[in-house]
């Protein structure tokens, strides 16, 4: 079997891209240019779409999907997550909670580290919390929980992240193999409709066609080493 390719810590943009990585985002650039958009604009009626989330249903786990430190310490961003996690943990959907992401940026904390921290100091026992510490990124993220959730015998996830961040995960966990239930982080930043909120909704969309052209990529040129990643 093919290991698979993982970021280290810290890592650039460069090496997050892994095997084949420049090669799927030219083509994801091209398509986009070479139709007049027509991909983009399919993506962001998805990333739109999918702000909405799932019907909530009890769970084997929930996940927060990491996201860049401050300081070591949780952005708003990540808050709004952290917190939208622990309302579902204590409306009993799931009994524990994973936490996702590792050390990133200049941070000395791992984005899980600095997530179960937060939540602690909230209130929820240490004990509830399982810590995913080594990914760079979101297919990172969901991979190596994929892992946990098969040693642990679980099949459900309630995967929450910010809105606009929905899609794509929901992407990455179905080609994964995962079975999740999305639920966003509605406080999160920035503010629906704001230019901002516009402006992270056409990069989501762009990345989602990312991922999928990566998806096809492997798949036309039989790559194992770049399929064993993603599926």
């Amino acid at each position: 079997m093919v290991q698979p390719y993982h970021a280290p810590p810290r890592a650039s943009f460069l090496q997050k891209l892994g095997p084949g990585g420049a090669a799927s985002l030219g083509l994801a650039a091209l398509t986009v240019l070479g139709l007049a958009g027509l991909p983009w604009a399919y993506r962001l009626r998805q990333v739109l779409r999918g702000v909405h989330g799932d019907d909530l249903a009890p769970a084997d786990a929930i996940l927060v999907l990491g996201r860049r430190l401050e300081a070591d310490r949780p952005t708003r961003v990540f808050e709004s997550r952290l917190a939208h996690a622990e309302a579902l943990w204590r409306r009993g959907l799931a009994s524990r909670i994973f936490i996702a992401g590792g050390t990133t940026g200049k941070a000395r904390l791992s984005e899980a580290e600095a997530g179960r921290d937060w939540l602690v100091a909230r209130g929820v026992p240490a004990s509830v919390l399982l810590l995913e510490a080594r990914s760079q990124h979101t297919l990172e993220n969901l991979f190596n929980v994929r892992a946990d959730l098969r040693a642990a015998g679980w099949r459900t996830l309630l995967m929450v992240s910010d809105p606009l961040h929905l899609a794509r995960a929901r992407a990455t966990a179905r080609g994964l193999d995962l079975e999740v239930r999305c639920s966003p982080a509605r406080d999160a930043p920035p503010a629906r409709g704001s230019l901002a909120w516009l402006q992270r909704a056409a990069l989501e969309a762009f990345l989602l066609h990312w991922y999928h052209t990566g998806m096809v990529y492997s798949r036309i040129i039989g790559s194992r080493q770049q399929l064993e990643r993603v599926t």
